[in-house]
């Protein structure tokens, strides 16, 4: 959390910024959100948080909706969450949100790339942070946070590489685009480095009109592709995973997931997964912002160095994750060593798109 000197700068930085808002905002006041919530102080900073899906079950989302909460208890104020479903409410719940004028509006998910930059060039007097995607010549009010989902995948490329018995690993995601293409390569890239002789294959799309949450799809898709002799399977489907959870331990194949510890899924079936601690993520680049630090200045990429992204075995309570690596001590020992080997530099885990 944040020091009570930054807290006290902050409050005074946000009393000015509330008040040039309200002075440039011509706004009406109406929410026109899909399913915002609102809680906190009457008085003090807002804050408002708007998912690229409904949070369900997903994980990713639901840590921002954390991040957001823990930013408000912080600064004495309050917070809402818009949830959207499709490209329009999207965009109508930005623009909701800018009509409230609050101290920083939070976007959470590539699909608001295209949004943030039009609406945010459009508002300059709006702060907006937007997670998970950069859009290049970005205002300067619009400030972004990325992570580099290679490493942690990287972590859990080593454990595949040393656990497999076919030699032969592989991930499913939801779409074949860049942003999961660092989870997959990751994971192919630090399984080659564990066992150069193990068969990393191309990954298998989930797809279809849902292919984040999706689980039947999803199962399907993972059912095919351990047909393929993969043994070793990264899960990278958001609440989709939930079905190559159910594949795993149908199948008797070993699978890794994402976002959270979701090694209780399939208990025996699940080695480990990436965490996205996007409720870090909000709660700092926030504080900055609060700060008075421009888009130029605030942190920008999160990784293992960062503590934006980790893995459960990596965690507090990893004892009790159910995650089967947990019974490997040599496994995890060379995790270790990698992970700190990553954080110093000595390891630079490619980056597909760089």
């Amino acid at each position: 959390m944040f020091f009570t000197q930054r807290r006290a700068r902050a409050a005074m930085i946000a009393g000015v910024a509330s008040a040039a808002l309200l002075l440039t905002s011509c706004a009406d006041g109406g929410s026109g959100n899909g399913g915002g919530t609102d809680s906190g102080s009457a008085e003090g900073p807002h804050f408002i948080y708007i998912t690229s899906d409904p949070i369900g079950q997903n994980e990713f989302l639901k840590s921002g909706k954390t991040g957001i909460e823990n930013v408000a208890e912080e600064f004495d104020g309050t917070q809402e969450t818009y949830e959207s479903k499709d490209d329009a409410q999207r965009r109508q719940n930005v623009e909701a949100a800018i009509s409230k004028a609050p101290e920083v509006i939070v976007m959470l998910g590539f699909q608001f790339q295209d949004i943030a930059a039009e609406l945010a060039e459009q508002n300059p007097q709006q702060k907006f942070l937007l997670i998970d995607a950069a859009s290049e010549n970005a205002p300067e009010n619009l400030y972004q946070a990325t992570f580099r989902e290679q490493e942690p995948s990287y972590l859990l490329g080593v454990e595949a590489g040393m656990l497999t018995e076919a030699n032969k690993v592989g991930s499913v995601i939801s779409l074949d685009i860049p942003l999961l293409q660092k989870y997959s390569g990751g994971f192919a890239e630090g399984a080659k480095s564990a066992n150069p002789e193990v068969d990393t294959v191309a990954p298998q799309v989930i797809g279809g009109d849902n292919p984040f949450a999706d689980t039947a799809r999803a199962k399907e898709q993972a059912i095919a592709f351990a047909g393929t002799g993969v043994d070793q399977v990264f899960a990278v489907g958001a609440a989709a995973n939930g079905g190559i959870m159910e594949a795993a331990a149908e199948k008797g194949f070993s699978a890794y997931g994402v976002d959270a510890n979701q090694c209780p899924m399939a208990p025996g079936s699940v080695v480990d997964g990436t965490i996205k601690a996007v409720d870090k993520v909000v709660e700092t680049v926030v504080g900055e912002i609060m700060e008075g630090k421009t888009s130029a200045e605030a942190t920008s990429s999160f990784g293992l160095k960062e503590e934006g992204m980790t893995i459960v075995s990596l965690t507090e309570g990893a004892a009790d994750s159910q995650c089967t690596v947990m019974d490997h001590p040599d496994v995890l020992e060379k995790v270790e060593q990698t992970r700190d080997d990553i954080v110093s530099g000595k390891i630079e885990v490619t980056d597909p798109t760089a």
